[in-house]
């Protein structure tokens, strides 16, 4: 990859990885940060990396990068953080936006990356299992199991609309 096919991947792509990982972190400056060390490390790469695979490429590395900063910051809690949260799952849901941000947090870490990249990014399953390094067979159970999980939140009584 040339520096020019570089610039163009970036201009291509990096509103979708932003999305990507700002859903799945839910602030703003961690996503940002998350990104430009994406970018970071596929520049340093881009002479290995071929043009036609940069998408799935950088959606890999962004996700690892991605995965990487919740385990560090995982272990950071702070009780505000938490009697925030119980405050917030008390109040009925008023919009549908709530709704389904409250039901993508309950999911875990991989369930919400599998359900953001096949319906929110519109990845194949091949290409998810690539960018998450399962198979193919382990997206489309896990991704299965997300779906369901989603629906009876969402049909919960508290939840419906």
């Amino acid at each position: 990859m040339t520096a020019k096919e570089y610039n163009q991947c970036v201009t291509d792509y990096a509103d979708n990885v932003y999305r990507f990982i700002l859903k799945n972190l839910r602030h703003e400056e961690d996503a940002r940060d998350v990104v430009q060390s994406a970018f970071e490390k596929l520049w340093v790469k881009r002479e290995e990396v071929d043009t036609a695979k940069s998408k799935s490429y950088l959606f890999t590395i962004a996700y690892n990068q991605m995965i990487d900063f919740i385990r560090k910051h995982k272990r950071i809690t702070l009780k505000d953080e938490f009697s925030e949260e119980v405050k917030v799952s008390e109040k009925p849901a008023s919009n549908l936006k709530k709704v389904l941000e409250l039901a993508l947090q309950r999911l875990s870490e991989t369930q919400r990356s599998l359900v953001l990249l096949k319906d929110y990014e519109g990845y194949s399953y091949e290409e998810i299992g690539k960018i998450t390094g399962l198979n193919e067979s382990q997206v489309k159970v896990y991704l299965h199991r997300a779906r369901l999980q989603l629906k009876s939140y969402l049909v919960s009584p508290e939840n419906v609309i």
